[in-house]
């Protein structure tokens, strides 16, 4: 409906003398019902270029519509309101035949071919591999796995990929974390070879100190700057229930840094899965080093002449490319920064030719991620291609109080012991339903609450509802089936608004997908369950006469294809019980 009043005012408008080349009418759901299904202001748009009132211009506009393009199957009137707002309103015909479309996709109602033949490339997460994930990276993580599903919906094939940081100083820091621990805990007399002559020597050599600024007592071997979460020590014990004290002479701490980094992964793959995301590639910074692309990276900056050394470290001349300062690549003691991994990283995605790239970033990135896309561009790649979306950051509330950050696992508060509070489907949806660039303030009191307050138990219940009404109508042989059903008894302003509502959800899908908006189409799954609920109310189904309750019992079908498939979308289950 909206592209056929697009294209045929896009036709209308170019009769008009004067009017912009390219111009093309924005179109919108207005918000009183009673002003029609569709509206435009595009009259008063144009008003200042053609020089006319914008009433004059939408008569004429509404004037041509009618004697050209009016198609009394899609358009049931159209009027003019206020300066020159047009309103339209669809048919009974169009509205019956869409939800004819949705009972008979059924599971696919929603899917298109929008972006049929089209690639992307979605990195999320991207945690360094130094702890668990935390609530921050779950808003990143369900962020990135409802675009990647919602581009999957209109035919993109995509490929959800975790950038896995295991290179650089962190990742020493962590495996000397482990070591130290590793001491610590051989050192325990409980310990099976408590006796043995080298845990003596050891525990006899074993110092303790307070890190700095703080009462917390460590190992003395801990590094001022090391992880101090329990999972270093869990990390820890595992190692010495494997090996006993046998490490405790190894040369270096690899063997430390591969368990740590091992184990890491592994929980948070976990985590992941728990909150139904599956990456498609894990793909390891180690790499960029082990096959030359850091390094071939940095000498076709130096071959454009973009870099230069000073102080010892070489610098990228960003100041030539729009920042006020140029960029540390690699500092003077050798090791690179995190810009230029990430450079050689960009270069490998244009290599696999996805026509998007779409990398997703917290807050702190805002100031960096430029830098990245300045080297693409001294590199001739198409930085056109890659699209970098920000989220803010995640406030846990409680009883109208910030959640302090203050857990076992150290200064911060997991996701895997959120998604112990308040359920994986509620994670989801908490984190979907707020616009990425608005600070989402996480009601933990209204998350756990059982009642229509809580948005998911919402739409949870409204799917369940539809169930059970539709089991009990089969108890007493009134068998819901679309072929039967006549749509048209439907007639009822709140069947009619709950239909009106059914029907948008492929453009929907499309809107949020082309926008990367998850929020939202669970903003539009919250507006049909609403109207099931009016439906609900004012429409029985069961002790109805048979042809009534028949379509009233199809267009309940409708809603829960909606919801389930929206649901899907936004990975939440969709309960048949409740």
């Amino acid at each position: 409906m909206k592209e056929y009043l697009r294209s045929a005012l896009g036709r209308v408008l170019r009769t008009l003398k004067n009017v912009p080349t390219g111009f093309l009418p924005e179109l919108s759901v207005p918000a009183n019902p009673d002003h029609g299904d569709f509206a435009t202001n595009c009259a008063m748009q144009l008003a200042r270029h053609l020089r006319r009132p914008p009433r004059e211009i939408a008569e004429e506009i509404v004037a041509t519509f009618m004697a050209k393009e009016h198609d009394p199957f899609y358009v049931d009137s159209i009027t003019i309101a206020g300066a020159g707002f047009i309103n339209f309103r669809c048919s009974d015909r169009y509205l019956y035949r869409e939800l004819e479309a949705c009972l008979a996709q059924g599971s696919e109602f929603g899917r298109s071919n929008t972006g049929l033949g089209e690639q992307a490339l979605v990195e999320f997460v991207s945690a360094n591999p130094t702890g668990p994930l935390t609530v921050g990276h779950g808003r990143n993580a369900v962020l990135g796995d409802t675009i990647a599903r919602l581009l999957e919906w209109i035919g993109y094939a995509v490929t959800r990929e975790y950038y896995f940081n295991d290179a650089g100083r962190q990742m020493r820091v962590l495996g000397a974390s482990v070591r130290s621990r590793y001491e610590e805990v051989v050192a325990e007399k409980d310990q099976p070879f408590a006796t043995s002559a080298r845990v003596v020597q050891h525990r006899h050599e074993y110092r303790t100190k307070q890190l700095a600024g703080s009462k917390t007592t460590v190992p003395a071997s801990f590094p001022e700057d090391g992880y101090l979460g329990t999972y270093i020590i869990e990390i820890a014990r595992e190692l010495v229930r494997v090996h006993g004290p046998d490490l405790l002479d190894a040369k270096d701490d690899d063997c430390f840094e591969h368990a740590a980094k091992q184990t890491i992964l592994s929980d948070i793959r976990a985590t992941l899965e728990r909150l139904g995301v599956s990456m498609d590639n894990y793909f390891n910074e180690k790499s960029l080093y082990d096959t030359g692309a850091v390094a071939a990276t940095l000498d076709a900056l130096r071959a454009r002449r973009m870099i230069y050394e000073r102080d010892g470290a070489t610098w990228f001349k960003t100041s030539e490319l729009g920042k006020e300062s140029d960029t540390v690549l690699v500092k003077h003691t050798g090791e690179p920064t995190y810009r230029l991994p990430d450079i050689a990283y960009h270069v490998d995605k244009m290599k696999r030719n996805y026509d998007v790239v779409i990398d997703i970033f917290g807050a702190d990135h805002i100031a960096t991620y430029p830098d990245i896309l300045r080297g693409m561009d001294v590199l001739d790649l198409d930085s056109d291609r890659v699209e970098v979306i920000i989220y803010q950051f995640v406030t846990l509330m409680r009883a109208g109080e910030e959640v302090k950050m203050s857990t076992r696992k150290a200064n911060f508060v997991t996701l895997d012991e959120l998604m112990d509070e308040v359920t994986p489907d509620v994670t989801r949806y908490f984190f979907a339903m707020r616009s990425a660039q608005k600070h989402l303030e996480f009601d933990l009191n209204l998350a756990r609450e059982a009642s229509d307050k809580n948005p998911v138990f919402y739409l949870q219940y409204a799917h369940a509802r539809i169930c059970s009404i539709l089991q009990k109508a089969a108890e007493i042989a009134l068998v819901s089936d679309p072929a039967l059903a006549r749509l048209t008894l439907l007639e009822h302003e709140a069947e009619i608004a709950l239909i009106k509502e059914i029907i948008q959800f492929p453009q929907i899908v499309v809107c949020c997908a082309q926008a990367r908006e998850p929020h939202r189409l669970a903003t539009y799954l919250r507006g049909v369950a609403e109207a099931f609920t009016r439906f609900y109310h004012s429409c029985r189904i069961i002790g109805e006469r048979r042809e009534v309750a028949l379509a009233r019992m199809a267009l309940a079908q409708a809603t829960g294809i909606t919801l389930r498939n929206g649901l899907g979308i936004l990975g939440i289950s969709a309960p048949e019980r409740m």
